[in-house]
């Protein structure tokens, strides 16, 4: 976001209570997917084929601009463009060519491979998947200091303070430190990923947690192509490869466990049903794991960001409910409300609203049997 606003020439102060990176970026797998946690039929059958196809073209452009942006800056975050699976989880394709039909109609780019396909490419044993280009992965760590050294460099100021106050009613808005002092801004941006000011009266978003594993280093047994991978369900699990040759394998989400210390209660067994999972995936892959971690992230019950003004609060803006997209979402979110404050507009932003209403039908559809 900062990276964004620098851009347009705008005076910028990043108010961080962390130092950054150090929140849920760390946590991060950094799996660059343009494919939302909703495959496109369901988002269609939830709105129109229209608005899904408009999202999904949407996430796609901001994973290529993404890639494109690391590039020309030349930051150095082992930021690999990579190709997408996304598996079958029972014996039949059926799902997955559903999901195929409509991304073929929508001219997005993925094939589909079937059993045979599947197993003679990647070495993987599944009913049927679909391959996607213009994914990627990265040191997300790396990745969020290079675009904040680029902000700063353009004259950004970084504040290690808690903000705990707005007031939008004069032209300007006054943000509230907890140490007494205050802010005057034109605008202001809550990125504050799932702890959201109160002001920020959403329904829309739940937050939740994920739990990921890397294996000791074993270079040699790695997938072909190593793409990434992940699952045509709801609760999905999620593979990826380093640079180094470990493999980053993570899931079992659970939105009952947010808090830290329950998470780190949680960890054992959510390892052990990770490293089983990874075993009946590939078995290839090293039995022994060198790292474990887990973090808290926002979801949505649409799989779509919340994006855009605050109702009620003049000149305030948030983005958050990125779910498991939070990289590529917000390089969306960054483009879209830099347009906003440039006084332009986006049909996007009437789909991705804070205060949007959802379909009443949201019953879990036949993906997540």
């Amino acid at each position: 976001m900062a990276e964004r606003l620098t851009r347009q020439g705008r005076q910028v102060v990043i108010i961080d209570r962390e130092l950054p990176s150090l929140g849920s970026t760390v946590a991060s797998t950094a799996m660059l997917l343009w494919e939302t946690d909703r495959p496109l039929f369901e988002l269609a059958q939830l709105y129109n084929f229209e608005k899904a196809v408009r999202c999904y073209r949407a996430s796609h452009h901001a994973a290529r601009g993404l890639l494109a942006l690391v590039t020309d800056h030349g930051i150095a975050c082992q930021m690999r463009p990579r190709l997408s699976l996304y598996l079958a989880v029972d014996d039949s394709p059926k799902l997955v060519r559903n999901e195929y039909a409509l991304r073929s109609r929508a001219d997005l780019p993925t094939l589909f491979l079937d059993r045979v396909e599947l197993l003679n490419r990647f070495g993987i044993a599944r009913a049927g998947a679909l391959l996607s280009r213009d994914a990627a992965d990265a040191d997300p760590v790396r990745l969020t200091r290079g675009l904040l050294d680029v902000s700063l460099q353009r004259g950004a100021r970084l504040l290690k303070a808690n903000a705990v106050a707005y007031d939008s009613a004069a032209s300007t808005v006054t943000v509230g430190l907890e140490n007494g002092l205050s802010i005057e801004a034109r605008h202001v941006v809550l990125a504050t990923g799932y702890v959201m000011p109160n002001i920020v009266g959403s329904t829309s978003n739940q937050p939740a947690s994920s739990w990921a594993i890397a294996t000791r280093r074993r270079p040699n047994a790695l997938w072909p192509e190593q793409a990434l991978i992940w699952e045509a369900t709801r609760n999905y699990h999620y593979a990826r490869t380093t640079p180094d040759g470990r493999v980053i394998f993570g899931g079992e989400d659970d939105d009952a466990i947010i808090d830290p210390e329950a998470r780190a209660a949680a960890t054992p067994a959510k390892v052990r049903a990770l490293k089983e999972r990874l075993k009946a995936l590939w078995p290839r892959a090293s039995t022994e794991v060198a790292f474990t971690w887990s973090g808290a992230f926002d979801t949505t019950r649409d799989g779509l960001p919340l994006i855009g003004a605050v109702p009620g609060y003049r000149n305030i803006l948030a983005a958050f409910g990125y779910g498991g997209n939070g990289i590529t979402f917000s390089f969306l979110a960054a483009e879209l409300l830099g347009t906003l404050l440039s006084g332009g507009s986006s049909p996007l932003l009437d789909v991705l609203a804070l205060d949007r209403d959802l379909p009443a039908n949201d019953a879990p559809s036949d993906s997540q049997a």
